[in-house]
């Protein structure tokens, strides 16, 4: 039985980012029935409003930037190479509340 690897390699995950005037830009980078990991990019003052997640995990690394972490009702400083994860059922987002880009890694597990 032949079996190959399947692996991804992203370098620099930054070099990937995408960005929209008008909204957070998304931008998948893997996507499989059990993970997802993806890329949030905000344009000073924008943000991913609170929310929350039923059955599924969240891990959140910032790749590049200064913002909020916004989990239930506290806001909690972040810059590269912070880490926070969302539980499922527990209420996040992100504030940019800096004056330059923002780029977070986002691992979603199960995938949505």
């Amino acid at each position: 039985m032949n079996t190959k690897t399947q692996y991804h390699h992203f370098g620099q995950p930054k070099n990937m980012a995408i960005f929209d005037p008008e909204k957070m830009a998304k931008k998948t980078l893997f996507k499989s029935e059990r993970l997802l990991v993806g890329l949030n990019c905000f344009e000073p003052g924008q943000q991913h409003d609170l929310h929350s997640h039923k059955g599924m995990d969240k891990v959140y690394q910032v790749i590049a930037g200064l913002g909020l972490f916004l989990l239930e009702d506290k806001e909690i400083p972040m810059e590269t190479g912070c880490i926070l994860v969302a539980p499922e059922n527990v209420p996040h987002g992100i504030l940019n509340n800096s004056e330059h880009r923002l780029i977070v890694l986002a691992i979603l597990t199960p995938s949505p």
